[in-house]
Order: structure tokens, then sequence, then C-alpha cells
């Protein structure tokens, strides 16, 4: 069994560019677990300046200064970043209290429905089971406020870290997309020589992460926004905060549009009843879902590479617990990152410089 492993060791880890890897791999995870919370304003600005480097990129090619582009780029972005907060938050945050307010009387009312079940169906449901499972919910629904509760609390006291964030955050992201490549030789000095796997790999992800963060951006834009015009439309309530809901939903996938699904129909149902236009919300949600996973995911993600969806689920679920909503946005991409590492150390030196001579 040892000369297995060792064996495998000596296979995958002689080579030095594969142990520089390695090594980069184990430190980076190491900073994040250790300072994530810390360093995660300078993540957040990675990802934001990810996101303008595109438009930037091509004011440059067109003679435009790369200083200028910048500036352009970060008032263009805090412009629209001030609309959304003045224009959907108040909204979002007004609706979101209301529909906590009438969430008992929806629970009520889906009550008084399940106690109507042992009439209609006395063979198959009986009372006391009613009665047990309400008991059952109504503990858990205590537990879920009072959680709800605590952490409202608690978030006051993240107002300090805001406001870090509404003033750091822009100026590291001007900084990040102005000296872009002086920071990039500045990294390329830091690694070792021995770094073939390493470049190999950053090549590649930059290519996935670039196209994922626009790509789920413009993605959550067109689902939140075609959510929320079918929403008011059709006069559901609390329209716009269930369309910003299941534009958000995108983030998380497979996962994120059954979830979303519940609250949906839950407002849909106490507001119109089993009736037909209880229906024709759902077929219209439907075709929304329908065309965002066949239409418009194909589109926008057409350069990243395709993982089966249990390796998604099961990036979703682990990244998700280690570092929360950044896990989950960032769930694919570190995903194709495991596989990128995977297919690095399967490839060996004299692959690379000698490929097979029967390829034609």
């Amino acid at each position: 069994m040892l000369s297995v492993f060792g064996r495998w060791y000596r296979r995958k880890f002689s080579d030095p560019d594969a142990a520089m890897l390695l090594i980069l791999i184990l430190l980076s995870t190491a900073v994040l677990l250790l300072w994530g919370q810390m360093i995660m304003p300078v993540l957040v600005a990675a990802v934001i300046a990810y996101l303008l480097d595109w438009p930037v990129n091509r004011l440059v090619r067109i003679g435009v200064g790369r200083g200028f582009a910048c500036g352009v780029m970060m008032l263009l972005f805090v412009a629209i970043a001030v609309m959304l907060f003045v224009g959907l938050v108040p909204v979002v945050a007004r609706q979101s209290i209301n529909l906590i307010q009438e969430t008992p009387l929806i629970w009520q009312k889906a009550q008084d429905w399940v106690l109507t079940l042992p009439e209609k169906y006395p063979d198959y449901v009986q009372l006391n089971q009613i009665y047990q499972m309400m008991e059952s919910l109504n503990e858990r629904l205590v537990g879920v406020g009072e959680s709800l509760i605590s952490a409202s609390f608690s978030s006051l006291i993240d107002v300090a870290a805001l406001l870090v964030y509404l003033i750091l955050v822009p100026l590291m992201v001007f900084f990040m997309l102005k000296d872009k490549f002086f920071f990039l030789d500045s990294i390329s000095r830091m690694l070792p020589k021995e770094r073939r796997l390493i470049t190999q790999v950053g090549h590649e992800m930059n290519a996935q992460i670039a196209n994922y963060i626009r790509g789920k951006v413009i993605e959550i834009l067109i689902v939140g926004s075609v959510s929320c015009v079918t929403f008011v439309l059709m006069d559901l309530r609390y329209a716009i905060l269930l369309g910003v809901l299941v534009g958000l939903s995108v983030l998380i996938p497979y996962i994120g549009a059954a979830v979303v699904t519940i609250p949906v129909a839950v407002v849909a149902m106490f507001q119109w009843g089993i009736t037909p236009e209880f229906w024709y919300l759902m077929f219209a949600y439907g075709v929304i879902q329908a065309l965002d996973g066949n239409l418009l995911v194909p589109l926008l993600f057409s350069e990243a590479v395709s993982l089966h969806p249990l390796y998604i689920i099961i990036a979703v679920l682990f990244f998700g617990g280690l570092w929360g909503f950044w896990g989950v946005f960032f769930a694919i991409p570190l995903a194709t990152l495991v596989k990128a590492v995977i297919t690095a150390w399967s490839s060996s030196p004299e692959q690379e410089k000698f490929p097979d001579a029967t390829a034609p």
C-alpha cells in the first residue's frame, strides 16, 4: 500500500512545477480560511474590477487613455449603483417589511386550509395528525423568528463595515483597473520560477472567472428585470421584492430556482387562491425559468467549461458552507479551478513538449 502511494506521489509531485502549484493552493486556502473576513473588501473590489475591465479594455482599444477610461467607467458604475440604491432598495425594504407583517395572516390562512383536509379526505388525513404537524411547525417557526430578530440586531454592528465598503472598495477598484499591469508584474515577480502549471491554471481561470462574473451579473439583471415587469403587469403583490429574489436566485444553479418558487407560489396563492390568475402567474414564471436555463445561460456562458450538474451542486454546498454568499457566487469558478488543477496535474511536461505524433 505504501509503495503504491509512494509511486503516485513521485509521479505527481516529483515535478517542481507541480510542487509549487500545490504549495500555492495550500497557502491561498490558508489565507482565505484565516483572514477571509478581513480581506473581503479586497475580494469584492477584485470582483468589480473583473466586471469593469472588459469595457475599460474596449475604450483603450479605440484610443482612450487607460486612466481616463477607468475614471469614466468608475463614474458610470457609481452612478448606476446610486440609482439602484436610491430607487430599488427602499421599495424592496418596504415590501419586505409589509410581507413580514402579513406572514402571520398567510400562515393562519394556510392552517385553516390544512384543517379542512380531514373533512375532504377522511380516509387519508386524520385531525390529530394535522394538529401534531401544526404544533411542530409552529415551534420551528418561533425558532426561525428568534434567529431573524437576533440577526437583525447583530446586523446593526455592520454599519461600520458598510461604510468601509462604500468608501474603500471604489478606491481599490479604480487603482486595480488603472494599475492593472503593475499589479500583475508585481505578482509575477513574487511567484517562483517553477511556475509552468501555475501559469497554465492561471490563464485558464482568468478567462473563466472574467466570463463568469460578467455573464452572471448580466443574467441577474435580465432575469430580475423581466420577473419584476411580469409580476407588476400581472398585479402580483410584492412584485419588486419577488422579482429581485428571482434575479438573485440565479446565483445558485438549480437550487435557487427551486427555492425562490416557494415565496412566489405562496404569495400568489394567498392573493388569488387556486384560481386561473394563480396558474397564469405560475405559467409565466415557468416560462421565465425555462428561457433562462435553455436560452440565456447557453448564450452568456458559452465559453465556460461545462461541468456536470452534480459537481455544480456539490460545489455550491461545499463552498457556500465555507464562505457563505461569496462561496455560492464563486462556486462554479472554484469548481472549474479544481478541474483545471486536476487537469494540470494529470499532464506531464513531456506530453506538452512532445505531443502525440499520430495526431493530425
